[in-house]
């Protein structure tokens, strides 16, 4: 009973110390004799101390029962989820694990704060994007894509969009994710639940039925994902998306691959947003973008739709303003 509160107590040391440093993630690695404890901070591994053996799989045993997981599986991959509050403050903790070489576990866990999101004002580095994305947000009907690398704040500048439209606008946003990464009170939020039968294809479907103002979509992965976005931003429903791609002109070619057509992008397509985040102070990093829409936009539609080639002017890249503003940048998962 005495070693029971004992991990307890190291539980949640360990997640306090991840809180107060601004972290990520928590990884707890095994080594050969020990076990290493990194926190992911600003896409990187900073290390965070040693454990025993004995204390580190212990913890991960007891991270797998709050996260009802089976704690006798050790062979397997494991993922699940549970919830604590950290000074006031509630988090959800997204639990993995992986079984390694040497025949011990390793543990990821995921800190995401909830019902949490910051004005588009505050991420943004350039206070002129925040405005034009704000502006976007009041159009009643159209979809909005965002890009940008795996971490870069994506879904946090879609929160941000999301409450104002919410809140300032006072519209009925309806959200699917996978997973819900934190919990909005100013929107309905529903989770991809295959199992359930509940798919981004199934699920927009039925949220058209629930008359939202504006849609959420985790990302738009697939054809049947993306056609039945197009069908919503065509009957009357704002449509705010992610996207992998490369940048916004490679977004519109990665549409084109869906099946969705060009004239029909013309009709609904609002603008591409390609984000990255830089550095501006030791412990700060705000969001860039690189924005196609309007006459840009068009032009780089009908030119798809020629079969040319189409390139933003050098100044509106994000590279061209990060050599502008002589700022490096960083990607990585924003918390």
């Amino acid at each position: 009973m005495e070693m029971e509160s004992i991990i307890e107590s190291k539980s949640e040391q360990l997640l306090l110390r991840a809180h107060h440093f601004g972290a990520a993630d928590i990884h707890l690695m095994p080594q050969e004799h020990q076990y290493s404890v990194c926190f992911r901070k600003y896409g990187q591994l900073i290390p965070a101390g040693d454990m025993t053996d004995d204390i580190a799989q212990r913890l991960i045993s007891y991270f797998k029962y709050l996260s009802s997981l089976d704690i006798g599986e050790k062979r397997k991959p494991q993922s699940g989820a549970f919830a604590q509050v950290l000074e006031e403050i509630p988090y959800a903790f997204r639990v993995s694990t992986l079984p390694s070489s040497y025949s011990k576990e390793s543990v990821a866990i995921r800190l995401l704060r909830q019902n949490y999101a910051r004005s588009l004002q505050e991420l943004c580095y350039k206070p002129a994007q925040a405005e034009v994305l704000t502006t976007f947000m009041e159009t009643r009907q159209g979809l909005l894509l965002f890009c940008g690398a795996t971490g870069s704040g994506k879904t946090t500048t879609l929160y941000s969009l999301l409450r104002h439209g919410g809140t300032a606008l006072s519209r009925h946003v309806i959200s699917l994710e996978d997973p819900v990464e934190s919990n909005q009170e100013h929107i309905l939020q529903i989770q991809v639940n295959e199992r359930a039968g509940i798919t981004y294809a199934s699920g927009l479907k039925a949220i058209l039925r629930h008359s939202p103002d504006i849609i959420m979509i985790g990302e738009i992965r697939d054809h049947a994902t993306a056609h039945i976005a197009l069908e919503a931003a065509l009957t009357g429903h704002l449509v705010v998306a992610t996207i992998h791609a490369k940048d916004a002109v490679n977004c519109l070619y990665r549409l084109v691959d869906f099946g969705l057509s060009i004239d029909e992008l013309r009709q609904v397509l609002l603008a591409v947003a390609s984000q990255i985040l830089v550095e501006v102070a030791e412990d700060e990093r705000k969001a860039l973008f690189e924005l196609l829409a309007g006459a840009q936009l068009k032009e780089a539609l009908q030119a798809i739709g020629h079969n040319k080639s189409f390139e933003l002017p050098l100044a509106a890249t994000l590279q061209g303003q990060l050599t502008q503003l002589k700022v490096g940048h960083y990607v990585h998962r924003s918390s």
